[in-house]
C-alpha cells in the first residue's frame, strides 16, 4: 500500500504523544467519603477507561491516514497483442478460373472474411496485386471495407495492365514497406496465389526472405488451385518462420485458414498494475471506532466526583 501525499503521514505523532500521554498521565486524586472504606480496587476497569479515552487520538490518526491518499495497486491484467495481418491477394487474370461453384477469387475472397472474424483484436491490410500492386485497405482493426471489396477487385474487372502477370517479390517488398511501419504487435503477410512468380529468380528470393526476417515478419503462402507452391515462395516461408499450404478445392483453402490462425496464436502480455484509491477500510474502521465511543460515552467514562 501507498500513500499519495506522504508527508501528511508526519501528522500521526501527534495522535501517538496523545495516546502516550493518555496512558501514561496519572490525575490528580480527589478524597470522597468512600475511598476510606474497604472497597477492593478495579485495576482492570482503569486500564479499560485509559483505552476508551485514547478513541478520540485513534481517530485522528485515522482522518489523517485518509487526507493522506491511501493507495493500493490494483491486480495486473492482462493485454492481448495485437497481430497486424497484411493479405496479399493475387488478382492476376488467372485467379478468375473456376474453383467449385465460384471463381478462385471469389472462393478467396470468402475465405479471407471468414478469417477476420477469428481474429479478434487484429489489424488488417489488404493489397492486391497482379503486374502491379494497390493497397486496396490499410491496416486497420475495422474490417467492414473487406466485406465491400469482393466487387471491385475481380480480375475480370481490373484493367489488363494492372491484372497482367504475377510479381509475388514486388508484393511481398511492398507488403513489408507497410507493416515496418506499425510499431507494436506481431507482423505477418498472408499471401493467396495460384501461380509462380516471375521476380523471385536469381537469389531475389532469399534476399526478400532475410529482409522479411530482419523486419520480424511471417509469411504464410497459400497456393490455390493444383500443383504445389513455387520453390521460391516456399523458401521465403520457411526463412521468415512460416509455411506453405495448396488448396485443391475451396473446403481445403477454409481448413488452411483455420489451421494459419492456430498456429499464429495472439500472445498476452502483462499490464503495469495502476494504483487506485484505498479509503475502504480505514472509512469502515474510523465508522467502527467513533460509533464504539459514543457508546462508551453513555456510561463508561472516568469522572473525579
Amino acid at each position: 500500500m501507498t500513500f499519495a501525499y506522504p508527508y501528511v503521514l508526519l501528522a500521526l505523532a501527534l495522535p501517538i504523544l496523545l495516546i502516550i500521554f493518555q496512558w501514561r498521565a496519572h490525575a490528580r486524586p480527589l478524597a470522597l467519603p468512600f475511598d476510606h472504606q474497604d472497597v477492593a480496587h478495579a485495576k482492570w476497569l482503569a486500564r479499560l477507561l485509559n483505552v476508551v479515552n485514547i478513541f478520540p487520538a485513534l481517530l485522528l490518526a485515522l482522518a489523517i491516514l485518509l487526507l493522506a491518499g491511501p493507495r493500493k495497486f490494483e491486480r495486473p491484467k492482462s493485454e492481448r497483442e495485437m497481430t497486424n495481418i497484411q493479405f496479399c491477394l493475387d488478382v492476376s487474370g488467372s485467379m478468375g478460373a473456376s474453383f467449385g461453384a465460384k471463381s478462385r477469387y471469389d472462393v478467396a475472397m470468402d475465405s479471407l472474411n471468414r478469417f477476420l472474424t477469428y481474429r479478434k483484436g487484429d489489424a488488417f491490410s489488404l493489397m492486391v496485386f497482379g503486374g502491379h500492386q494497390l493497397r486496396w485497405v490499410p491496416l486497420t482493426t475495422d474490417v467492414s471495407a473487406f466485406r465491400f471489396a469482393p466487387p471491385f477487385l475481380h480480375p475480370y474487372k481490373l484493367p489488363q495492365w494492372f491484372s497482367g502477370g504475377t510479381f509475388i517479390g514486388k508484393a511481398l517488398k511492398q507488403s513489408e514497406k507497410y507493416l515496418t511501419t506499425t510499431e507494436t504487435g506481431d507482423r505477418m503477410i498472408i499471401l493467396l496465389s495460384d501461380g509462380a512468380s516471375a521476380d523471385l529468380s536469381g537469389g531475389s528470393d532469399v534476399e526478400i526472405a532475410q529482409s522479411l526476417k530482419a523486419n520480424n515478419i511471417i509469411v504464410y503462402a497459400v497456393h490455390i488451385g493444383r500443383g504445389d507452391v513455387s520453390p521460391e515462395v516456399s523458401v521465403i516461408s520457411s526463412i521468415t518462420g512460416g509455411e506453405t499450404f495448396s488448396a485443391g478445392d475451396p473446403a481445403a483453402l477454409q481448413s488452411i485458414f483455420r489451421k494459419i490462425d492456430e498456429m499464429q496464436q495472439a500472445e498476452m502480455k502483462r499490464l503495469t498494475p495502476d494504483p487506485v484509491d484505498y479509503y475502504q477500510p480505514f472509512i469502515i474502521t474510523s465508522l467502527s471506532l467513533g460509533g464504539l465511543y459514543l457508546l462508551t460515552l453513555f456510561g463508561l467514562r472516568y469522572t473525579p466526583w
